[in-house]
C-alpha cells in the first residue's frame, strides 16, 4: 500500500478562522493597548510586526499565533494568560473553564 503525499495547508473549502474570538482577542489588545496610552505603531514595533499587521489583529481579521500572542503581551507588559483571560471574558466564558 503506497502513501499519500502529505498536502500542505487546509483542504480547500475549509476555513478554520472563527471570527467571534478573534474579534475578542483584538478588542483585549486594543483596551490593553489604550490604556497604557501607547500608540498602534509603537505596540507592533516592540511587538517586531507591522503596524498593518497589528491593525489587523485589532480589527478581529488576524488570528495570531501563540508565539505572536505572548510577543504582543510582552510588548504591553503582560502575561499572554491575562491576554486570554480577557478575551474568554469578552466571549461569555465562565471564570475557570466552559464548565
Amino acid at each position: 500500500m503506497q502513501k499519500r503525499p502529505i498536502q500542505r495547508g487546509r483542504p480547500a473549502g475549509s476555513t478554520s478562522f472563527e471570527a467571534e474570538p478573534a474579534l475578542a482577542f483584538g478588542a483585549a489588545v486594543r483596551e490593553a493597548r489604550t490604556a497604557q496610552g501607547v500608540a498602534q505603531e509603537t505596540l507592533a514595533h516592540r511587538a517586531g510586526i507591522e503596524r498593518s499587521h497589528m491593525g489587523k489583529i485589532e480589527r478581529g481579521e488576524h488570528v495570531p499565533t501563540l508565539a505572536l500572542i505572548i510577543r504582543i503581551a510582552r510588548a504591553l507588559g503582560c502575561s499572554a494568560t491575562a491576554l486570554v483571560e480577557e478575551t474568554e471574558r469578552k466571549l461569555g466564558v465562565p471564570e475557570g473553564g466552559r464548565g
